[in-house]
């Protein structure tokens, strides 16, 4: 059996959509019937089990895979303020390049998927950075990146000067509508001049920026007060009921499927999020919301939570929280594997890595 291909997915930047392109790239490669494994070396949010610990994104990205056991490759690393301080500290000596050549370069199957670290830079420490893992198992890269400004070439060039023919194509996302046009025509003609193939040019989604109502339960420590039954709503904005109550009216009508922060004794603005787009109502103060609320609440099928913080250091959280979007959520891994379809040259992939599908893609 021929060895198999590595493509190594990283980003310039955390967060910059690399679960989700596995995800989208998976779907459009089971079509060709290649032989898939898939693998996160550098590992940031684990579930340690008796046996190996796996990176979440790693177990999550297996169950809409639903690769053989033998496919799914173990992270080598938790990096985290802990190990990074053993590591300084001399406790751990461990010579992670070696540990990632036993583990990966034996890969079964045709094309093996390695989800990099947040950035160029991360695991250094450990010899375990983009570039070193991609020389360690002889891998091409492709660079996931959010579109903020046209300054994202200058990123990229310097991605390129580092990485150097590794670089197979970059994928570009979150893409507002009116950045589109240059986009796709100005950015992309520059990247192709210098030697940088753009693979896929994704819009921004807000589907795909959105918060489930459980995953801020979880950020904010808080409690549900009623329809607990709820908390997969998804959240794709938030709003401060800080105003009075006729401004907070066109406030919140002007919004889609937000979260709405208040206090707990501000009830007309309570009523107010109830009767609009409102997915959850996060309750600030610790002063629970009067019976009549509760009760229209539970009619509409809105979830109230209470929190113990004040209102700015809860508006910082859901902030953050909304820069750190995971993709846990199946109506998420349906839209991302649609964008991908549509804006994604998956042909000109499998050229770049010298691979022939095993069915011809429709």
């Amino acid at each position: 059996m021929p060895n198999a291909k590595y493509l190594l997915i990283g980003s310039i930047e955390a967060y910059s959509g690399k679960s989700a392109t596995v995800l989208g790239l998976s779907e459009q490669l089971k079509q060709t019937k290649l032989d898939l494994a898939y693998g996160k070396p550098l590992g940031n949010w684990v579930n340690n089990s008796e046996e190996s610990p796996i990176d979440a994104d790693v177990q999550f990205v297996n169950q809409i895979l639903q690769l053989p056991e033998n496919r799914l490759l173990p992270s080598l690393l938790t990096l985290n303020e802990a190990t990074i301080q053993k590591r300084l500290c001399g406790k751990d000596t461990t010579d992670y390049q070696h540990l990632a050549a036993v583990q990966y370069q034996q890969s079964k199957g045709d094309l093996v998927l390695l989800e990099g670290p947040g950035n160029l830079e991360e695991g250094s420490l450990f010899g375990l950075s983009l570039l070193d893992v991609a020389k360690i198992v002889d891998a091409k890269v492709l660079l996931v990146t959010r579109y903020k400004s046209v300054f994202l070439v200058e990123a990229l060039l310097a991605a390129k000067q580092r990485l150097g023919d590794r670089l197979i194509g970059v994928l570009i996302n979150d893409i507002a509508p009116e950045q589109m046009q240059t986009v796709d025509t100005d950015v992309r003609a520059f990247l192709e001049k210098h030697g940088i193939p753009v693979l896929g040019t994704l819009p921004k989604n807000n589907l795909l920026r959105s918060i489930s109502v459980a995953e801020l339960v979880e950020r904010l420590g808080a409690e549900v007060l009623c329809r607990p039954d709820r908390l997969g709503l998804m959240v794709e904005s938030l709003a401060i009921g800080a105003m009075n109550v006729n401004a907070a009216l066109k406030y919140f009508r002007r919004r889609q499927n937000m979260a709405v922060v208040t206090g707990g004794d501000r009830v007309e603005i309570q009523l107010a999020a109830l009767e609009s787009s409102t997915q959850c109502l996060i309750l600030t103060g610790q002063l629970p919301p009067p019976p009549f609320i509760l009760s229209k609440a539970e009619e509409l099928e809105i979830p109230i939570l209470s929190v113990d913080l004040d209102t700015l250091s809860t508006v910082e959280i859901i902030d953050r929280t909304f820069g750190q979007v995971r993709l846990h959520e199946p109506i998420k891994v349906q839209c991302i594997c649609e964008l991908m379809q549509k804006r994604f040259d998956i042909d000109r992939l499998l050229s770049q890595l010298e691979l022939k599908p095993a069915v011809a893609l429709p």
